[in-house]
């Protein structure tokens, strides 16, 4: 009975509900569908029942499918009995609204069967990306140790609800452990240690520790392997030990991709990753100047801040100061003045510090994040020049020595013995060719993937600097706003004839 759904009976949820589980309008997987019906804390009789009357028995699922199945879960979660009659009955102007809690499960199930059935195809935008996690990393304000001190980091994950204590050294490892496990993936590179490490240092590691969690977090293929959730999720007191001793065996990505044998046949047939190099390249350059400027403009915001400050505490000075009328009769007034305008200046130094935060996080951390997945996909890009290239042609070399010792041996007349054994090489050794072979097709094909998600992230430039733009306009309004009432401070600390003079000047 799908005619009973027309469009002012159909609740907003039951639209969103659809657009979380399909790919640009096309009908649900079966497992998506599935997903979603574990979702909503029914019994699995009651699952059951909605399969049999709103799922089709095989195939996809259509909107209409969804539409009916999500009347169901509610009309269930409000303890109806379910049956066809309930949609023959319904009178009511809009079908019944479902408790559903959230979906970022299934809608991760969605992305991951889409990236299976089109590997060439990235299919992700960047709301897509930053919903498969939220990180923050926030360092603990006392250093740890008895004699060496070091410092401690909470990192929290929204994906799992978890909270955990990490030291740099535990970041580091991670990384060599995800460098082995994807070797053909954009790793962003970590910041910096310092032996001696003030807090400027601290909070500037701090901020790229964060930057450097959330992309690999959010990396549409490193973001489900088990290193992450257990990086994210262990409590234990010998964190370093565990993790090196679960994961150092791990194979790396080529060994267990399902598509590692036929690499070749997703990547493009013209010259894309070679004109994107030098794009990505020219950008790197542009990113990483606007990061400069912008810091640059924070640095000034805090700078005027503090000036500000410092001129709040001369006004305080001064109307402290007790000078007698006889030597200036109008200063009881001008006292008054210097104690309001010293308030006023506090507020422009407020506003200066809050509009440096925020400019800090909105645009320079958002450049910055982007100018470290500029600058992996470089590194990957050299990474693979300087390993497959030279492992390639090593291979190569020595099936070329092998030849060139079959043929001498073949001009000595060398024994039955000594030819099978190099023939045994020789076989050894055009297997590993192909397997190098596999391999660089294979990184290729990442490589190209991984080419893909860097202009996804491009896609942010616009939105940074659209937040650059309104935040400039909110600081200069603010600021303006503040300055003004300054003014009319000062123009009521002048005596009446002094205010003319400089009115006229």
């Amino acid at each position: 009975m799908t005619s009973s759904f027309t469009e002012g009976s159909i609740p907003s949820l039951y639209r969103e509900t659809f657009d979380v589980c399909s790919n640009n309008g096309d009908p649900i997987h079966r497992d998506v569908y599935e997903c979603l019906l574990k979702h909503c804390n029914l019994q699995s009789s009651q699952l059951k029942l909605i399969w049999d009357i709103a799922g089709p028995p095989q195939g996809l699922i259509s909107r209409i499918s969804l539409y009916r199945t999500l009347a169901l879960v509610a009309w269930a979660q409000q303890g109806k009995l379910l049956s066809e009659k309930l949609f023959e009955n319904f009178s009511g102007k809009e079908y019944p609204t479902p408790s559903i809690p959230d979906l970022q499960s299934v809608k991760n199930l969605k992305c991951q069967i889409h990236l299976k059935s089109n590997p060439s195809i990235l299919g992700l935008s960047y709301t897509d990306i930053i919903q498969l996690d939220t990180l923050t990393v926030e360092l603990v304000p006392e250093k740890k140790g008895l004699f060496l001190k070091h410092s401690e980091y909470i990192v929290s994950s929204r994906r799992f609800n978890s909270k955990v204590t990490r030291r740099y050294n535990d970041f580091v490892s991670l990384n060599e452990l995800i460098v082995n496990r994807f070797p053909y993936r954009m790793i962003p590179r970590l910041p910096p240690k310092r032996i001696v490490s003030d807090s400027q240092f601290l909070e500037v590691r701090r901020r790229a520790l964060q930057r450097w969690i959330t992309l690999i977090c959010r990396h549409p293929t490193i973001c489900h392997d088990a290193l992450i959730s257990f990086f994210l999720t262990d409590q234990s007191a010998d964190f370093l030990n565990r993790i090196k001793e679960i994961f150092r065996r791990a194979p790396d990505e080529f060994m267990t991709s399902d598509i590692a044998a036929s690499a070749k046949s997703f990547l493009p047939s013209d010259n894309t990753e070679i004109t994107s190099r030098e794009q990505i390249k020219t950008l790197i350059q542009a990113v990483a100047q606007l990061k400069f400027l912008a810091e640059g403009a924070i640095e000034r915001k805090n700078s005027y801040g503090k000036d500000s400050e410092d001129l709040a505490v001369l006004m305080k000075t001064l109307n402290l100061l007790h000078i007698d009328k006889a030597y200036v009769k109008n200063w009881p007034t001008m006292q008054k003045g210097f104690d309001v305008i010293s308030q006023e200046l506090h507020a422009v130094a407020n506003k200066s510090q809050q509009h440096a935060s925020v400019e800090q996080i909105t645009v320079s951390e958002r450049f910055g994040l982007l100018l470290d997945v500029l600058v992996s996909h470089k590194d990957l890009c050299e990474r693979l020049e300087k390993g497959l290239v030279n492992d390639h042609q090593a291979a190569l070399s020595k099936m070329l020595s092998l030849k060139k010792r079959k043929i001498q041996g073949a001009i000595r007349g060398a024994d039955t013995e000594s030819v099978e054994k190099l023939e045994e090489k020789m076989l050894a050794q055009e297997n590993i060719i192909t397997n190098v072979e596999l391999r660089s097709e294979f990184s290729l094909y990442c490589l190209h993937m991984e080419t893909q998600l860097v202009f996804v992230y491009v896609e942010t430039l616009s939105a940074i600097l659209h937040s650059l733009v309104a935040l400039s306009v909110r600081s200069h309004t603010e600021l303006a706003d503040i300055w003004k009432r300054v003014e009319t401070q000062v123009q009521q600390l002048l005596p009446q004839e002094n205010r003319k003079t400089n009115e006229s000047t």
